[in-house]
């Protein structure tokens, strides 16, 4: 490997760690449904490339990017690959009296991969795992005073993120299987705030009751794949894969204080409830089967199905224990790059994709099923003074979606609430042969 080339990567990795430290945990713009559980989850989401075909792609080999929707394809990595991904997103949340509009970017993913042999390849990698960014407000009359007015505000900030390891293995012709060992960690904090406060004399000597809870939760999370292929002739190859995610507790500590501050947010007595009162929160588990059609060359296509059994979730027993249930996605995309050897067209050498998903949240207000619907599209843009010892490219995948509706029912007078959004990625990948022995001619 070059020295500049191994000094880009260096400098990419620490920047990443950087900005990681920085900005996991914040979210992407506020989400009134990440009150709920752990927050918005992501632990199937993807690499950029699956991202810009829907979120699949759990079956389909490439030996350009790191497929850490499932570990057994780590097999197919011919090359080091290093992967650094960027997210932003724009988002309009609405019920039927009000709407908003917000949004945020933060780091998405970093990943390294590594072939050992023939037959074996690691990776390592940083991700998150759930982001929890909320803030709501809520301005009622009090019950048997007419006078009085009660202000609710709800905040929320932090999230889990894991730091993995994983291997897959060639174990049979066309068979592979693979292994992820993660570590989850990470905080969360959640204020509920309330002012009493009279129409005649406004809220200028009104004081603001403040409950702030915080957890902390770590601990290690296990998950399994496995991949088949077979040629079905010279031009066409069919692949099965599947992963399972182990359901798991993790081990947390709950802190809660009760302040009470003036109209200025100045704290002006603090009790504490509980310090460190331990506890869990126990993952669902998972399970994820895709299938792919690809030519060994330019183009592939996938659909990809996946359940989390959400509804196994607890959370302290009895911190937000808001009732969670099952969810399934669907997921459907491609990717095709006209030719990939094309020495007079650098659009030929592009590749794009395409994808749509459907999803059911695991939240049910007054029993009603929520979805999120997504179109995506992505490219990956490779650079010029690619070699056949390196190469690089840019990544790009876009998504517009739209979560949840605004129905109302006889419990959510004002509609449940919707989120559309639009989402970006950004991310840059390199392609090296480390270990190389260089001859000179």
């Amino acid at each position: 490997m070059s020295t500049k080339s191994f000094a880009g990567l260096l400098g990419l990795a620490l920047l990443g760690g950087f900005v990681s430290s920085r900005t996991y945990g914040q979210g992407l713009g506020n989400s009134p449904y990440s009150r709920l559980g752990l927050g918005d989850a992501s632990a199937t989401a993807g690499g950029i490339r699956q991202q810009g075909m829907g979120g699949a792609g759990l079956s389909a080999p490439d030996g350009q990017h790191i497929n850490d929707l499932n570990p057994a394809l780590l097999y197919y990595t011919s090359r080091t690959t290093f992967e650094i991904g960027v997210t932003g997103q724009y988002k309009e949340i609405s019920n039927q009296q009000a709407s908003q509009k917000d949004g945020s970017a933060n780091l998405s993913y970093l990943a390294l991969a590594l072939p050992i042999s023939k037959r074996m390849a690691v990776s390592i990698g940083l991700r998150p795992y759930s982001s929890v960014d909320y803030a709501n407000q809520l301005t009622e009359p009090v019950v048997g005073d007419e006078s009085l007015r009660s202000i609710k505000e709800y905040e929320g900030q932090g999230g889990l993120t894991q730091v993995y390891a994983a291997t897959g293995i060639r174990v049979a012709k066309g068979l592979s299987l693979g292994l992820t060992a993660g570590y989850t960690f990470g905080s969360i904090d959640h204020d509920a705030k309330s002012t009493l406060y009279s129409e005649a004399t406004g809220v200028e000597n009104a004081t603001t009751t403040v409950v702030r809870d915080h957890l902390y939760y770590s601990d290690f999370t296990f998950r399994v794949g496995g991949h088949y292929r077979v040629p079905l002739n010279d031009k066409l190859n069919l692949n099965a894969g599947g992963t399972y995610g182990f359901s798991s507790k993790l081990d947390g500590t709950h802190d809660q204080a009760l302040e009470r501050q003036d109209i200025e947010g100045r704290i002006i007595e603090t009790n504490v409830v509980l310090t460190g009162r331990e506890g869990y929160a126990k993952l669902p588990a998972s399970a994820q089967f895709g299938l792919s059609l690809d030519n060994n060359r330019s183009w592939s296509v996938s659909v990809d199905a996946a359940q989390t059994k959400w509804g196994d979730f607890t959370n302290f027993n009895t911190f937000n224990a808001t009732k969670l249930d099952n969810t399934f996605r669907v997921a459907a995309g491609g990717e095709l790059t006209p030719d990939p050897a094309s020495v007079d067209s650098y659009f030929k050498r592009i590749t794009y994709r395409l994808g749509v998903s459907v999803e059911q949240m695991p939240y049910r207000p007054a029993g009603q099923v929520l979805y999120d619907r997504a179109l995506s599209w992505g490219f990956t843009l490779p650079v010029p003074t690619a070699s056949p010892l390196e190469s690089a490219g840019v990544n790009l995948s876009f998504a517009v979606g739209m979560r949840g509706n605004t129905d109302a029912s006889s419990e959510l007078p004002n509609g449940n609430i919707q989120e559309k959004y639009m989402r970006a990625q950004l991310g840059f990948s390199l392609n090296n042969r480390w270990f190389i022995k260089r001859r000179l001619e």
